[in-house]
Order: C-alpha cells, then sequence, then structure tokens
C-alpha cells in the first residue's frame, strides 16, 4: 500500500473538516428564515430523509426533541407507503436530501406541497428538485466525499449533522432553553443526576453522627465508630453546627502525646467547617470536596445541622 493508514485517516479528516467550515458560508438570510420558521411552528418539526440523510434526520430530530422543539423522524420510503398521516396541520417538513432528487423524494415533495405545510430542504444540491420545491433551501454543499471513489455519504452527512446542531442551538437561544429545562428532559443516567439530583436526595439515606459541645474525647469516638462515616458534627444544645470532628483530626491529636482524659470535642473540631445547603446539586457538592481535598461535608440550613453527605454517596451515584 502506497499511501499508509494514517494518511489515509488524516485525508479523511481534513475534508470532514473542510465540509463542516464551508458550511459558514450558508448561514444566511435562507438559515435565520429556516430557525425563524421552526422556532414559530405551532405544531411539531417533521423531519425525513432516505439513505444515510434519514439516519441523520433521526439524530436532528432526537437533538431538537432534548432540547426543546418538538420533532418526530418520518421515512420518506414509509411516508409514500402510509406515514404520510403522521403529518399535522400546523406542522413543519424538513426534508434532508444530498442529491434532492431520489424517486421517493420527488413523490413526497408534490404531496407536502398539496397539504400546504411549510416544507425545508437541506440540499447538497441546490438545482434539484427538492431544492425548486421547497419554501425555504438550506444549503449543505460539499465539494467532495470523503469516500476515495466520491461516492458513499461522509463529508455530506457530516455536513448535514452539523448545520443540524446549528438549527438546535439557534432555536436552544431563541426559546430561552436553560439547564433546568434540559434537566426536565434527561431524568436518566450520569447527565440527569448531574442536572437534578440534590443534597437532601443523598445524605438523608446516611447515619447522623453529632456530639454536643463538651462532650468528652470518649463519646466522640464512640458516635464516630457507631456511624461509620469518619467524622462527628459538633453542635450546642439548639443543634447549630459549631464545628466538626474527622478521624483525622484525632489522629494528630494522638500523635500529640497529650493526657487525653481531659479532652472534649471543641478542643480538637475544625471551628470552620465545609457546608452545603439541602437543596444545592449533589454535584456542586462534590466541586467542594474536589476543591478541599476532603471527602464529607456538614449539611445544614440556616446553621443548624442536618446530616454528612460523603464523597461515597457521590461515587454510588456514579458522578464521578
Amino acid at each position: 500500500m502506497s499511501v499508509s493508514i494514517q494518511q489515509i485517516a488524516l485525508r479523511t479528516i481534513e475534508l470532514e473538516a473542510q465540509s463542516v467550515s464551508g458550511l459558514a458560508s450558508f448561514i444566511n438570510d435562507d438559515f435565520e428564515n429556516t430557525v425563524t420558521s421552526l422556532a414559530n411552528c405551532r405544531g411539531r418539526i417533521v423531519i425525513s430523509g432516505i439513505g444515510k440523510s434519514a439516519v441523520i434526520a433521526q439524530k436532528i430530530v432526537a437533538t431538537f426533541n432534548s432540547t426543546g422543539t418538538p420533532a418526530i423522524f418520518m421515512h420518506a420510503a414509509d411516508a409514500i407507503h402510509g406515514d404520510l398521516g403522521m403529518i399535522q396541520q400546523e406542522d413543519v417538513v424538513m426534508i434532508i436530501s444530498k442529491s434532492g432528487e431520489s424517486p421517493e423524494i420527488k413523490v413526497l415533495v408534490p404531496l407536502i406541497k398539496h397539504f400546504g405545510n411549510i416544507l425545508i430542504g437541506m440540499i447538497g444540491n441546490k438545482e434539484s428538485f427538492l431544492a425548486k420545491n421547497a419554501n425555504i433551501v438550506l444549503n449543505t454543499s460539499v465539494e467532495q466525499e470523503a469516500c476515495p471513489n466520491n461516492l458513499a455519504p461522509t463529508t455530506s452527512t457530516t455536513a448535514q449533522l452539523v448545520m443540524g446542531d446549528a438549527l438546535a442551538v439557534c432555536l436552544m437561544e431563541l426559546k430561552g432553553f436553560q439547564t433546568d429545562d434540559f434537566a426536565k428532559f434527561h431524568p436518566g443516567g450520569v447527565l440527569g443526576k448531574k442536572l437534578y439530583l440534590r443534597v437532601a436526595d443523598l445524605y438523608v439515606n446516611n447515619e447522623k453522627p453529632k456530639v454536643v459541645s463538651g462532650q468528652s474525647l470518649k463519646e466522640v469516638i464512640v458516635e464516630m465508630t457507631a456511624k461509620r462515616l469518619g467524622v462527628t458534627a459538633v453542635v450546642d444544645k439548639e443543634n447549630n453546627l459549631l464545628g466538626i470532628i474527622t478521624d483525622g483530626d484525632l489522629r494528630r491529636m494522638l500523635e500529640k502525646n497529650i493526657s487525653i482524659d481531659k479532652v472534649k470535642a471543641d478542643d480538637i473540631m475544625a471551628g470552620t467547617p465545609k457546608t452545603i445547603g439541602p437543596d444545592e446539586l449533589a454535584v456542586d457538592a462534590l466541586d467542594v470536596l474536589r476543591k478541599n481535598e476532603i471527602t464529607q461535608l456538614a449539611v445544614t440550613d440556616n446553621g443548624k445541622y442536618l446530616g454528612i453527605i460523603h464523597l461515597h454517596d457521590l461515587i454510588r451515584e456514579g458522578l464521578i
């Protein structure tokens, strides 16, 4: 083989990158009209295609739905065999095609125009049947495919995918789609947990180690041993958090070789412990733990001690 595998891969990546950078020249009035039409749609966005373009259409549908723009996928071949019934009066239809000349699309386009829906064509050929019949043309032309025979959809589908992402992000901005909205549509997995899991969801499952100011070292050790979190809070009689004692604090105190008979909780506690509120995100608790290189945080509400959230809680939830 005269050309190395690495050279082939690099050439492919370069061509793909060129197809993406070339899209900048297509961000014009047609693109803006597309975004406006999608944003003003009172129904759903119906996205269709055939072949590899159909796969890209499905991905764009998924991105739209997860970012607050209701969308459905309609395969162009299935549409002319019954699925056309999914298009409602207020829907906007987008057809994705490189050639714009596929037989299925030539059958589908007149039917959609007869329904009166806005038709957007994401097209790689501005002289095509689809381009001439669409209400809005979204250009995704590429100079060549990365395929050595210039046949297999590669750079063209990359351009379609990126153009779809550009549409989705513009719609997010226009609709003011925020983190809380994102969390509603992503309740599962690590991403969802980062967006909605609260400290209150975790600390309540732990023991609540605490001693009252003035209690002895023995009582501190007994409490820490019984609750098995490697820490105990020190509170006053009104349950206000005064400090915290970790097993590290105990070890450092014992290393001083002092008489421990008269040692009280107040003598060894850290008086300014790191705390977090119950309504804070669990991922924010993780950030505090990492920045301070500690493994536990006291949970408080208006200074009142509620419990402990531990690094192990966050590991168990898969946030690390």
